[in-house]
């Protein structure tokens, strides 16, 4: 018996997906557990398999197409057996019965008779020709337009994009002629032409679009930023990667393991929204945004508080070559209780970002300026990075964020702290 191959949900935030590839085609036969079909979502393009076996009898999307999640994908079965009423009663479940009108009772409206009054002489009204000008005007037409010229004069002019107001005439009264035109040896003030491309919106944009505007128009933002002394932190990185092989490390990922300890430190940071209650979470998934052509994923380290530095840089970097080859998978970016955004390796000195939901705060990292700065009363220079956190107000006071900000600067400054025997 024919069964319906619905579009699956691969993601706790889609609701459409595109077929990026078909691996079968109609009249082929699937045995269950086989590829089917790679479909896109939000956040990766993942390869699908299919739980039922028989002969694909139908294509519902085709490659390229975009449908919403649960709508038919495709129809496996015995070869030549008929799916019309299967099409057709599916169909039928997606139409909505229109809302009967409530029969209103008429109401009789006695209208008072009319008043006697003396007749009064009408004017005919003499109505206007309308002008419709198709196109709008631009300045130099308008000069053109405005310029005193023979009508040919004119006519050049717009053809060879000459203003006329920069043209002396030489006709009667100084009026503009063809000869003006010819001898012209300016510089025409038609300097370019405008021009744009329309691309459709692809799923992570749309994902990306519709979660941080409900973010940042529902969750009351207030921000707290401070500068932190990286003097120490460049010393110990330096020390650890030249007493390390092959791995490296880099500022990120003391950045995130400063991070993870200091939520520890400060559980209420560590938390959610969740409209009716509020969850504080004892775990410390930190969710680290990386940058793809199409816009922004968030990959989570997990457990990033009790995991080394080279175990948080190696995972980084996996996160983010996954990325950008659109192979994550949902169980590597689902889960974070706390994201860090770092623009700093793009030349960034500060900026604000967006809290990414459920997460009621995230760190925005610059870049470390050298600065002058003051030390022992005299002025020396400084390595200085700013840091922003965006907190959501129903979660987190400014005195909760503070504290948390001073902990994740304390540890940056010392970053003895973060290396135990283990943390390397």
């Amino acid at each position: 018996m024919a069964e319906i191959v619905r579009m699956p949900k691969l993601s706790d935030t889609m609701t459409e997906g595109v077929v990026a590839e078909w691996h079968k085609k109609v009249g082929d036969s699937i045995e269950s557990g086989e590829l089917l079909a790679e479909i896109e979502t939000d956040k990766a393009t993942m390869e699908f398999e299919s739980f039922q076996e028989g002969v694909l009898l139908h294509i519902g999307v085709e490659k390229g197409q975009t449908a919403p999640v649960d709508s038919i994908l495709a129809i496996l079965g015995e070869k030549g057996e008929d799916i019309e009423n299967l099409l057709n009663e599916d169909l039928a479940s997606e139409v909505v019965e229109e809302p009967k009108k409530e029969k209103k009772e008429e109401v009789k409206v006695v209208k008072p008779e009319p008043a006697i009054t003396a007749p009064v002489e009408v004017q005919p009204v003499i109505e206007k020709p309308v002008v419709t000008n198709t196109s709008f005007p631009t300045a130099n037409t308008i000069s053109n337009l405005e310029a005193k010229a023979s009508p040919l004069a004119k006519k050049l002019a717009k053809e060879r994009g000459v203003n006329l107001k920069f043209i002396k005439g030489t006709g009667t009264d100084g009026r503009i002629v063809k000869r003006d035109i010819d001898n012209f040896q300016g510089k025409s003030v038609y300097t370019g032409q405008e021009s744009f491309k329309d691309e459709p919106v692809s799923q992570m944009r749309k994902v990306i679009a519709h979660r941080l505007a409900e973010s940042k128009f529902s969750a009351p933002h207030f921000y707290l930023t401070v500068s932190i002394n990286m003097e120490n932190a460049i010393e110990s990185r330096k020390a650890i990667n030249q007493s390390i092989s092959p791995s490296k490390i880099s500022f990120n990922d003391l950045v995130v393991k400063a991070a993870a300890v200091s939520l520890k430190d400060h559980p209420k940071v560590n938390a959610s929204w969740y409209g009716d209650f509020i969850r504080y979470n004892d775990h410390v998934h930190i969710g680290v945004a990386v940058a793809v052509d199409e816009g922004l994923l968030v990959p989570v380290v997990r457990f990033a508080n009790e995991k080394p530095l080279t175990q948080i840089g190696q995972e980084v970097k996996e996160f983010a070559q996954k990325a950008k080859e659109k192979k994550l998978q949902p169980q590597e970016w689902e889960g974070n209780t706390f994201t860090i955004s770092n623009l700093g390796m793009f030349g960034i000195d500060e900026f604000t970002a967006i809290v990414n939901p459920p997460d009621s705060c995230i760190l925005a990292i610059g870049g470390i300026q050298q600065v002058p700065v003051v030390k022992n009363g005299e002025i020396v220079p400084g390595n200085l990075m700013k840091v922003t956190l965006s907190c959501d107000h129903r979660v987190v006071d400014g005195a909760v964020g503070s504290a948390f900000l001073n902990s994740f600067k304390n540890y940056l400054e010392n970053p003895v702290l973060l290396l135990g025997k283990d943390s390397i």
